[in-house]
């Protein structure tokens, strides 16, 4: 009988299994992962971005635990070796309209704690980017760059040495939760556990359902990010990081520009709905899991209010055109035939029946099992803040 099961080894349920055997060494903690190898998922095609907390509202579990996460994951990096850069990104307004959500988000990031925040004009940011274009700036100096695979392989070796267990290459397949213990089934065997932790990301909706008999009223609905790469010969357009102003009604930032820890320059990403979970191709299609996500009345809620974006993040997704487009609204000298095909990311995105897309941290508690159902995007910078939430949940039951 194990004390607490963790289903899911990304960098949150890494990090929370990390935090568990910190605070409760005698605690017995089993973290089960489908894949050979952590992170391969969410963690490992990400854009590798030290979140600074600027777009978060005041308050929230998002700014909460990115503020004191950017802390926590820059000591942890200092004690271990990890390598890490806190080079500082500029937030773009490319119109004379966006300047007054430019200035919100001034507001907002000293209301989360940020100093050194400056506004810039365009001489200004040519300063700090010389090939940038736009109608005013803002210069955000705690971003930072890393590699969060590095950052939870890590984790995880650390969660081991204090006598967690890690099993790879095993599948959740059914859990039952029963009066004092839960059962959680795998394919390779049964156990017995007084708390299930489920942080399995893409699938977090699907084994909340398992844990919690009368189901969860959210789906995860995956959105694709797909990057280009910068050509070697141009990476001279981009010294550290350039944003745009994010649409305050969509929950994704837009196509930006990143140097990445181990060099090299990447932009993007769009954002299309993916037709399969773990669908980082646009040939990857599960014809149930995309059935599920078309006929969610959340879903189509949210299609019919952004069915116009979501064109033209899918026309961006087809057109390597209208992709560079975009990218000349920051850097009009970035030419097509200056990118060539990089990677992408799934996003799990939480959509209620309402059609809210979830923009805040989601943890869903019953009494056999605690469910972190939306961890997007400050999730990695936040991790071993989030971790720490989670276990202090877990402890207070024991």
């Amino acid at each position: 009988m194990t004390d607490v099961i963790i289903i899911g080894g990304g960098i949150v349920g890494l990090a929370t299994a990390l935090q568990l055997k910190q605070q409760r060494p005698g605690l017995s903690v089993v973290l089960i992962e489908k894949e050979p190898a952590v992170a391969r998922h969410q963690t490992g095609h990400n854009s590798g971005v030290i979140h600074s907390g600027l777009y978060y509202k005041p308050g929230s579990l998002k700014a909460t635990n990115c503020i004191r996460g950017y802390r926590m994951l820059l000591d942890f990096c200092d004690q271990e070796g990890i390598p890490y850069e806190l080079c500082g990104k500029i937030v773009v307004a490319t119109k004379q309209e966006e300047i007054s959500q430019l200035d919100t988000l001034y507001e907002r990031g000293q209301l989360n704690g940020l100093g050194g925040l400056r506004k810039l004009t365009l001489a200004e940011m040519r300063e700090i980017e010389p090939h940038v274009n736009g109608v005013a700036g803002m210069f955000v100096p705690q971003t930072g760059i890393i590699d969060y695979k590095q950052v939870s392989e890590k984790y995880a070796e650390r969660f081991q040495a204090l006598g967690g267990e890690l099993r790879l290459n095993e599948r959740v397949e059914q859990v039952t939760p029963g009066t004092s213990l839960s059962i959680v089934v795998t394919n390779k065997g049964r156990y017995e556990t007084k708390l299930v932790v489920n942080c399995a990301g893409l699938y977090s909706d699907k084994i909340a359902q398992l844990t919690q008999p009368g189901g969860v009223d959210l789906r995860i609905v995956p959105f694709r990010g797909e990057y280009y790469k910068i050509r070697p010969e141009k990476h001279y357009l981009v010294r550290n990081l350039i944003y745009p102003v994010p649409d305050p009604n969509f929950p994704f930032l837009g196509v930006h520009f990143t140097r990445m820890i181990h060099g090299g320059v990447e932009a993007g990403p769009n954002a299309v709905l993916a037709f399969q979970r773990e669908g980082y191709h646009k040939s990857d299609i599960d014809i149930k899991e995309l059935f599920e996500t078309l006929t969610w009345p959340g879903f189509q809620k949210v299609a019919a209010k952004y069915w116009e974006t979501g064109l033209g993040e899918m026309y961006r997704s087809f057109s390597k055109s209208a992709f560079t487009k975009a990218l000349q609204a920051l850097i009009p000298e970035i030419r097509e035939t200056d990118l060539e095909n990089g990677g992408a990311g799934v996003r799990a995105q939480a959509c209620d029946r309402t059609g809210g897309l979830l923009d805040d941290f989601a943890i869903l508690e019953s009494e056999r099992a605690i469910n972190v159902c939306n961890a997007p995007s400050p999730a990695a910078t936040s991790s071993l803040s989030i971790g720490q939430t989670v276990s202090e949940k877990v402890l207070a039951r024991f």
